[in-house]
């Protein structure tokens, strides 16, 4: 069943090791297929390297497994709630890359200082908020999502036009149009983090980039009038 699917996310999944992006098991990659509303992800604590497109979880969006035969990640609640509450999003990607995950653990979104991090994002990359000592209590996974939907609709942000947030005290989540999209997205995102932390520390001051440069280099390959790439 969705056997293209399985294998987009399976190797989605293994290229998250060699991408540099996920170190032991510390990151998954799921992907849905709107139609059937049916979705995939990685099983739990399983090696990248041993992963297979049979392995691959299918599950519904009520969380039931519909496929296959080991547990799903541990971030699977985190996933369903973003598919349920974000109709668009298609893909979703969760590491700890490290430099992201500087951001994250000290609190601090991750300006656009370049035109390389806006080529990819549209601006800022936000924070969200961590979670209360309920939440933690009563279903972590699932508030982590919650949590990530709030910040997106308080900031009235489109998870297709900001595809990426991180997450206090935790890692970055990346969105995408697919399971591959997504992954995408988080690459950009760890390598726009390495270069702000490398920029902060020659130029501490440093304001972002201007907003006429900022649209101009998002615009065009985003944008309605977007010429980047091939038709």
């Amino acid at each position: 069943m969705l056997e293209e699917l399985k294998a987009e996310v399976c190797a989605a999944n293994r290229a998250l090791e060699h991408s540099g992006l996920a170190r032991l098991t510390w990151g998954n990659v799921s992907g849905i297929d709107r139609a059937s509303g049916l979705w995939c992800i990685k099983p739990s604590g399983v090696d990248y390297s041993a992963l297979t497109p049979d392995l691959m979880v299918l599950l519904d969006l009520d969380g039931e497994v519909v496929e296959g035969g080991l547990r799903p990640s541990s971030d699977t609640k985190t996933h369903l709630h973003l598919y349920r509450e974000c109709p668009r999003v298609g893909g979703i990607t969760h590491t700890h890359s490290p430099h992201a995950t500087a951001f994250a653990q000290a609190g601090r979104e991750l300006p656009c200082f370049g035109t390389t991090h806006a080529d990819h994002f549209h601006g800022t990359v936000p924070l969200v908020r961590a979670l209360t000592p309920a939440e933690v209590a009563e279903d972590y996974e699932h508030f982590t999502g919650a949590a990530i939907v709030e910040r997106l609709r308080e900031l009235g942000l489109d998870p297709l036009e900001m595809p990426a947030v991180l997450q206090l005290y935790h890692a970055p989540f990346t969105f995408g149009r697919n399971a591959s999209e997504s992954l995408k997205n988080s690459i950009a995102l760890e390598v726009c983090a390495q270069m702000a932390l490398a920029t902060l520390a020659l130029s501490p001051g440093l304001g972002p980039i201007p907003d006429h440069i900022l649209e101009k280099h998002h615009l065009r390959k985003h944008g309605p009038g977007a010429y980047y790439g091939q038709v």
